[in-house]
């Protein structure tokens, strides 16, 4: 005798089934994002604007490719709780980039030639929507900064936090950081790689208790935005330290051609200056480079204040 619950004609509507659907350990609901304007949170600490950003383009390179879509959600939030209250204004526009759309980025994006023709983002709106705005956070930050400060220099002005890399996501028990991935976990699903949606997926993961730190990631970023971190660089490096630095997890850098790793904050910068002294130079004597970044210049593609420090 087959006894379901879903052979019950009292459940008539999606959501009485998908209901009993998730009840059940063997299944999994998904529902669709609806995105919202209100909280409904009752918190009464000191507020400011945060602008959760992305961008479609035609490609990766900022120096060659274009932005053809821009989406930006002014939302209000508390300091304290990290919660947002309200979302103040929201803009999605597409722009023309001069240039016919890659079938890549067609097939990501699903933006066409003919829907950007003779488009053009409206600068003189998007700097009202920057006026005042304390923290521009984008899920992926070293993507889309670098294309909005080409486009628009008045970014470059602004502080920048990065959901993507600012979240230890791996930590907190995710396995992945793909924000499609991140919102399927909160029991959601949308359309992707559209500019707009992906800001709204972004701001529902970023609103929820992160799993084991218990404070939500609007609150991790902007504490991260108050932050100053350290690009520590192992300037003329022997050789055969390769090994030892990539096992300490050191990347290497084309363009200055230097290996080169993070330290988020001063303790950790002396702790990484003494161990490049005793296992990379041998406590030879040696001058590397120190970039010291704050949320005004992190993620950007240019440079922060650089500094030389003899070990």
């Amino acid at each position: 005798m087959n006894d379901t619950p879903l052979l019950d004609p009292s459940f008539d509507t999606p959501e009485a089934l998908a209901r009993v659907l998730e009840a059940h350990p063997d299944y999994r609901v998904l529902r669709r994002l609806v995105p919202r304007k209100t909280f409904g949170h009752k918190v009464g600490g000191a507020k400011a604007k945060v602008l959760i950003l992305d961008t479609e383009t035609t490609g990766l390179d900022w120096r060659k490719d274009k932005v053809i879509e821009l989406a930006l959600l002014l939302v209000e939030v508390d300091l304290e709780a990290g919660l947002p209250l309200k979302v103040l204004d929201v803009y999605d526009e597409l722009e023309d980039p001069g240039m016919p759309i890659p079938e890549a980025a067609l097939r990501v994006t699903g933006i066409t030639d003919d829907m950007v023709k003779g488009r053009r983002l409206d600068e003189e709106r998007i700097a009202g929507l920057l006026q005042g705005v304390s923290l521009v956070i984008a899920h992926n930050a070293r993507f889309d900064r670098a294309f909005m400060e080409s486009r628009l220099p008045a970014f470059a002005a602004l502080p920048w936090a990065c959901s993507l890399a600012e979240i230890d996501w791996s930590e907190e028990g995710r396995g992945s950081a793909k924000l499609e991935f991140l919102a399927a976990e909160m029991g959601l699903f949308y359309d992707a790689h559209r500019a707009e949606m992906d800001c709204h997926a972004l701001l529902a993961v970023l609103s929820q208790p992160l799993p084991k730190s218990g404070h939500t990631g609007l609150k991790a970023l902007l504490k991260a935005g108050g932050a100053t971190s350290y690009k520590v660089m192992a300037t003329g490096s022997p050789f055969d330290s390769k090994d030892a630095l990539k096992a300490r997890g050191y990347r290497w850098d084309a363009e200055r051609k230097v290996w080169h790793t993070s330290a988020g904050s001063t303790d950790l910068l002396e702790l990484e200056c003494e161990w490049l002294k005793v296992s990379v130079y041998g406590r030879r004597g040696a001058r590397i480079e120190i970039e010291q970044l704050t949320a005004l210049d992190r993620f950007a593609a240019r440079p922060g204040q650089v500094q030389l420090r003899d070990l």
